[in-house]
């Protein structure tokens, strides 16, 4: 399905670990990450064990060095594989908690959620249909969280700790 490697130091040196699957604690395997190589399917590294934390999408291809994948700190602590998805895509977002006040269906990506939907607030969603990133400023930059297809009644389901998003895109496979 899947094969990523993790290496503790920079450009793919040191200690490495290599997994074919989620996993939910890899602190046993090595005590910090600074590259990465994802071998085939598409990935989110976790900062903290048990998926928490800050999130990364990683796509095929090499990250030698923790700034590569847009992180924050050299700490990777969980992962999780994306199945394949072929199917279409569709969400709904909402202004407020619990599918309250605003809302708006989506298909396709949102560069810049301001713009279009008035607001930058999201507080809640529905995953109808594949899976998507919300990016917490335009232009898919800064920190991503991964959403599953289901219901997300508030932020913290998803794990920000504000409401205040930039961008959605629709995470597909390159290769």
């Amino acid at each position: 399905m899947g094969k990523i490697v993790f290496y503790e130091d920079r450009d793919f040196q040191g200690r490495h670990h290599e997994c074919s699957s989620d996993c939910a604690d890899l602190q046993s395997h090595f005590s910090r990450c600074n590259s990465i190589r994802v071998a085939s399917g598409c990935w989110v590294a976790y900062e903290k064990p048990g998926y928490g934390g800050y999130q990364y999408m990683l796509q095929q291809g090499e990250y030698p060095n923790y700034q590569h994948w847009f992180g924050f700190n050299d700490c990777i602590r969980s992962c999780r594989v994306i199945p394949p998805y072929s199917g279409n895509y569709r969400v709904k977002i909402f202004e407020r908690s619990d599918f309250g006040g605003q809302m708006m269906e989506l298909m396709d990506d949102c560069p810049n959620l301001q713009d279009r939907f008035h607001t930058h607030d999201i507080s809640s969603c529905n995953v109808v249909e594949g899976y998507w990133t919300l990016h917490e400023q335009p232009n898919y930059r800064g920190r991503q969280y991964f959403l599953r297809p289901g219901e997300y009644r508030r932020h913290s389901e998803w794990g920000s700790v504000s409401p205040s998003m930039g961008s959605l895109r629709r995470v597909t496979h390159l290769k």
